[in-house]
């Protein structure tokens, strides 16, 4: 089982990449280091103005999709996609860091069509339909 974030994320990431290699991404690391929160790594999945990109601390954490200045989170375009929210296979739960990834690559593979082989426009409407969904969805207080 990898030791620290980096070792993990690039682990992670070898999961990740048959899927989007197989659609012209290629991938890039981001950062690494410490923080008040602990050592973390981030890396992506880059094609042209799209973006996908991942962290990693003690687990992975933010998954988020990019087009030119767009963007939107994993969780709510899994809202937009399945329909409401806590659908998705991703996070999951497991003592396997490595099965977050499993899952998130799942999730990509059924449910993110638009961003992987979609039009700009398509998958801007997916952002602009996730975006109302989300804003509807009940928050608990901050």
């Amino acid at each position: 089982m990898p030791s620290n974030p980096e070792e993990t994320l690039l682990q992670g990431s070898e999961l990740l990449k048959p899927l989007f290699t197989k659609h012209g991404f290629v991938f890039v690391p981001l950062d690494k280091g410490k923080s008040s929160g602990g050592p973390f790594a981030s890396a992506g999945f880059v094609r042209g103005d799209r973006r996908f990109e991942f962290h990693f601390r003690f687990s992975l954490g933010m998954v988020t999709y990019h087009l030119g200045a767009e963007s939107i989170s994993h969780q709510e375009y899994m809202c937009s996609v399945l329909g409401k929210p806590n659908l998705s296979r991703y996070p999951g739960f497991s003592d396997d860091p490595l099965n977050a990834f499993r899952n998130l690559r799942d999730d990509v593979e059924n449910n993110c069509i638009e961003f992987l082989e979609g039009t700009s426009d398509a998958f801007l409407r997916r952002i602009e339909d996730a975006s109302m969904r989300w804003a509807r969805i009940p928050k608990l207080p901050g």
